[in-house]
């Protein structure tokens, strides 16, 4: 039994504004990712994605840890069907419409880095640590690991993170690019952080938030500049027609008037 009486381990969802934030809760584990966990947090980022007043995702673990990996007795027991129902939870949060930010206050080890890293900003509290651990535990990265992080801090920094077990404070996650910055102070502190940065995208229009990530995705992948410039005019140009564009130039043509 976990404190204060609780038995069951869940994803606790809140709405703060424009902004839902995802709290894995389960200290007495760490918040380490059993099957049930992951499919509940798939279902959580789902249930965001479908609420129209929801327009960014902030994810964390209740402290001390961020997410101490997969549970080790479900990895043991795990084939095929079982590691992807696994992967399910952190696979959600990489692929949400909605643009994500992990705030990370602790332990964020394997399966739990790839929680961090499947967010498209993480912050940091100061006793956040970056530990892959896969090799130590004698198991191959699994969930994509190897190219989310290459493309976060490259290949060198990622080589010695999963393959001689370099660790990161906030810090050297920071200087590394893992982490956009560190936020001083404690978990409150950090989630507020957290909600700040998430704030513009919670008072934008929700189709232009997601039409804007959608973007960042496809010219992520493009080679050359003339094929961004072509993707992002058709998107431009539907935004210059939506009635939050009119509303405004409206307005800021009634204030010039003013002037």
């Amino acid at each position: 039994m976990g404190p204060m009486g609780r038995t069951t381990d869940r994803i606790h969802t809140e709405r703060v504004g424009g902004t839902a934030v995802l709290t894995v809760d389960a200290p007495d584990q760490r918040n380490a990712l059993t099957l049930e966990l992951s499919a509940q947090l798939a279902g959580a980022v789902r249930e965001a994605e479908r609420d129209p007043e929801v327009h960014a995702l902030v994810l964390t673990g209740t402290p001390p840890a961020f997410c101490a990996g997969a549970n080790l007795s479900a990895l043991g027991e795990a084939n095929e069907e079982a590691l992807r129902a696994i992967y399910q939870g952190f696979l959600a949060v990489a692929q949400c419409e909605l643009p994500t930010v992990a705030a990370v206050g602790g332990a964020a080890v394997g399966a739990g880095l790839n929680l961090a890293l499947a967010a498209d900003v993480r912050l940091a509290g100061p006793d956040a640590r970056f530990d892959a651990r896969f090799l130590q535990l004698g198991l191959h990265p699994g969930g994509g690991m190897t190219w989310m992080l290459q493309r976060a801090v490259g290949t060198q920094q990622a080589t010695a993170m999963t393959l001689f077990g370099e660790v990161l404070d906030a810090e050297a996650a920071t200087r590394a690019g893992l982490v956009l910055r560190t936020v001083p102070g404690d978990h409150r502190e950090l989630l507020d952080a957290a909600l700040a940065l998430t704030r513009p995208a919670a008072e934008a229009p929700r189709h232009l938030v997601t039409a804007v990530k959608d973007s960042m995705r496809r010219t992520r992948a493009m080679d050359k500049h003339a094929e961004a410039v072509s993707l992002e005019l058709i998107q431009q140009l539907n935004s210059l027609e939506s009635p939050e564009f009119a509303a405004k130039v409206a307005a800021w043509r009634e204030a010039s008037t003013r002037q």
